[in-house]
């Protein structure tokens, strides 16, 4: 495990910090890399659709993404 890091995002040309474990920030990069999108645009589109904290939002998605891929429920 790598521990919680913080990164400056920009979400709608504000920049923002957003404080996630490496794990989950190297499975949005991967995340994004894979739809040819930029990790601040996957991170927008996550903000823009969230109804908590953003920190949260992010982990559901990547547990969702990762539970789709491997052919599971996500409920």
């Amino acid at each position: 495990m790598g521990g919680i890091r913080k990164r400056s995002v920009a979400i709608a040309g504000h920049a923002t910090s957003i404080s996630l474990e490496v794990e989950f920030w190297q499975a949005l990069k991967d995340i994004a890399a894979q739809r040819q999108t930029s990790l601040n645009a996957l991170v927008a589109s996550i903000d823009s659709e969230r109804g908590g904290n953003l920190s949260s939002a992010l982990r559901v998605f990547v547990l969702k993404e990762l539970q789709a891929a491997g052919g599971q429920s996500a409920s």
